[in-house]
């Protein structure tokens, strides 16, 4: 006997990707970044302040955002761009999804499409840098499979104890 009632559930909806920013972005990054509990209140303000910027002066503020998106709600962010002074190396500034949605592939369809879209701007390496804490082992794990190589340990650099942690992938 075959048990047919998984088969007979409806597939969960797709997520799908917006480029745009949205004023109404404003809050619902700050509730994104807040709902993982890992950043404080001065860097949740930081998340909001690239979405003003973006807002305020388009491409020119060299920021360029990815949300994504499930059943018509935002529930995770990729921020990224240039690095200035650079040939092709880009920085991801941030990529958060709502702790509710976490566990669902959702950061990991958000990575691909980020580094899909710095590829077809003619990037060639990506940079990003997270916290040496334990709390963050897990972040630091999610890259590395992402094939990030940590290329720096800056110690003490956010606080005692809380080093900064530098990753690149040559994409």
């Amino acid at each position: 006997m075959t048990d047919l009632s998984a088969a007979n559930q409806p597939s969960p909806a797709p997520v799908t990707f917006r480029c745009d920013t949205l004023p109404e972005d404003r809050q619902r990054v700050r509730e994104i970044v807040e709902s993982t509990g890992f950043f404080s209140a001065a860097e949740v303000d930081v998340a909001v302040e690239l979405v003003d910027e973006r807002l305020t002066k388009g491409d020119a503020s060299g920021y360029y955002f990815v949300f994504a998106e499930l059943d018509g709600r935002t529930v995770g962010y990729s921020c990224y761009g240039p690095i200035p002074a650079t040939a092709a190396s880009y920085d991801l500034y941030w990529i958060a999804v709502d702790r509710d949605c976490q566990g669902r592939k959702v950061g990991r369809i958000l990575l691909e499409e980020s580094e899909r879209l710095i590829r077809a701007a003619g990037g060639r390496r990506l940079y990003l840098d997270t916290s040496s804490r334990t709390q963050y082992q897990p972040t630091r794990d999610f890259y590395e499979h992402f094939r990030f190589r940590c290329e720096a340990v800056l110690e003490d650099f956010y606080a005692p104890g809380d080093g900064k942690v530098i990753y690149v992938k040559v994409l």
